[in-house]
């Protein structure tokens, strides 16, 4: 009987999202509920990708042919209106939320998330990589209280991690790569990433025999 707010990326992973929730549906996997994607980016978004169906693979054909457009499951409504998001917040029953930003630090996820985070009836999906200092790392990590506009809530909802859509390459891709690119480089710039991580990753680099890796400190200048 509780609602599922899924934080999501504008570009691409809010499309995943609502792509996978079609196949569910298609495969009778997922009963008859409201979804809404609240957001007037992912809105515009998935507009250009209906647009461009050229750019689809075999499988979202396969899809369409079948089964109809791909990013519109039935019982699928999106978002622009403030009013109509505003009126979210008071839909009584079951309801998929689908809405950015993907950490949780803007946007009308927050306005989401504060309205359901307090009831453990509700779920609070995550589907992307949460930084370091986000709302959405502390959601990650089932923090007891939450802040969200300055305010603390109790964090009673249901989380569930669904690490599948990441689109990040792993260690092993990483490593690949940079051994490839690893002859014509001068240096090789860790960047993006936690601390841990990337030091976890530069320890690798230098198994594989390759020690050109910098790790560039904050507001540091690199000349090449």
């Amino acid at each position: 009987g509780g609602k599922i707010v899924i934080p999501s990326f504008a570009l691409e992973r809010a499309q995943e999202v609502v792509y996978t929730l079609k196949r569910l549906e298609v495969r009778g996997a997922l009963p008859k509920i409201p979804i809404f994607v609240d957001s007037p980016l992912a809105v515009d978004v998935t507009q250009v990708f209906r647009r461009h169906v050229e750019c689809f693979d075999d499988e979202i054909r396969e899809v369409m042919l079948e089964d109809g457009a791909p990013f519109k499951p039935s019982g699928i409504k999106y978002i622009r209106d403030v009013k109509d998001s505003m009126a979210l917040n008071d839909l009584k029953g079951p309801a998929i939320i689908i809405s950015a930003s993907g950490m949780c630090e803007h946007g009308r996820i927050q306005h989401h998330i504060k309205n359901t985070c307090t009831n453990p009836n509700n779920t609070l999906m995550i589907v992307g990589f949460q930084a370091q200092h986000t709302l959405g790392r502390r959601i990650v990590e089932g923090r007891e209280m939450i802040k969200i506009f300055g305010v603390e809530y109790p964090l009673k909802a249901r989380v569930e991690v669904v690490n599948a859509f990441s689109c990040h390459a792993g260690r092993t891709d990483l490593l690949e790569f940079a051994e490839a690119v690893a002859p014509c480089a001068e240096q090789i710039l860790l960047v993006h990433g936690e601390e841990g991580s990337m030091n976890a990753l530069q320890s690798s680099l230098s198994e594989w025999g390759i020690t050109q890796v910098v790790m560039p400190e904050f507001g540091k200048t690199l000349e090449f």
